[in-house]
């Protein structure tokens, strides 16, 4: 009778334990933790990095290739400024008085190809039967990042397009305009100048 006495009292001290939840974890445990986090985002960091460098090396045996005599302007040619023509005024709302400039323009290379090159354009209307200081419209300034946007590309031509309000200005002028266009090469720092007669 003790032995089952001695014996039952175990199982139930045994049963308790057994449904005792389990404590706060350990400092030692977090700590841990907290350091394999941090050893996974430096591995990462380290492949990036070698990733990085073999390119740079990449990078580098192609320009050790690259003779001394090769001059930037060999790689490299702007020769031309074309503006295209579809360059003209367009009627948005079709009530017979355009108010809007569409120009058309391509950066020409040695080769007669259009080029996206990097560079700023300025825009001027001119009324070339006004007075001088009365002759110019209207003017408009496009800085590189914006000019980058800009580039339009299909299947048959690729050209920057740009668009510009001209108002009711243009509506109730008769006389043949002049769009004068002015782009400056950010790469080589040359300026091309182009300009084109339309009609209102």
């Amino acid at each position: 009778m003790k032995d089952k006495i001695i014996w039952l009292a175990a199982s139930l001290l045994a049963l308790a334990a057994g449904c005792r939840s389990p404590g706060p974890i350990s400092p030692f445990k977090q700590e841990i933790d907290t350091l394999e986090n941090e050893k996974a985002v430096l591995a990462r960091q380290v492949e990036l990095e070698k990733a990085q460098n073999d390119q740079l090396k990449d990078q580098i045996k192609v320009l050790a290739g690259v003779k001394p005599n090769v001059k930037f302007s060999d790689l490299y040619s702007l020769k031309q400024l074309s503006i295209g023509g579809r360059t003209g005024f367009y009627d948005k709302d079709k009530n017979g008085k355009p108010e809007q400039l569409l120009v058309y323009f391509q950066p020409i290379d040695d080769q007669g190809d259009a080029l996206k090159a990097v560079g700023s354009v300025d825009v001027e209307l001119w009324d070339l039967g006004k007075k001088p200081q009365q002759a110019r419209l209207y003017q408009w300034h496009i800085a590189p990042e914006e000019l980058k946007k800009l580039w339009f590309s299909t299947i048959f031509i690729a050209n920057y397009r740009l668009c510009f309000d001209v108002g009711e200005t243009v509506g109730s002028l008769k006389d043949p305009l002049t769009v004068k266009v002015v782009f400056t090469d950010y790469l080589t720092g040359k300026v091309f100048n182009e300009e084109v007669t339309i009609k209102p």
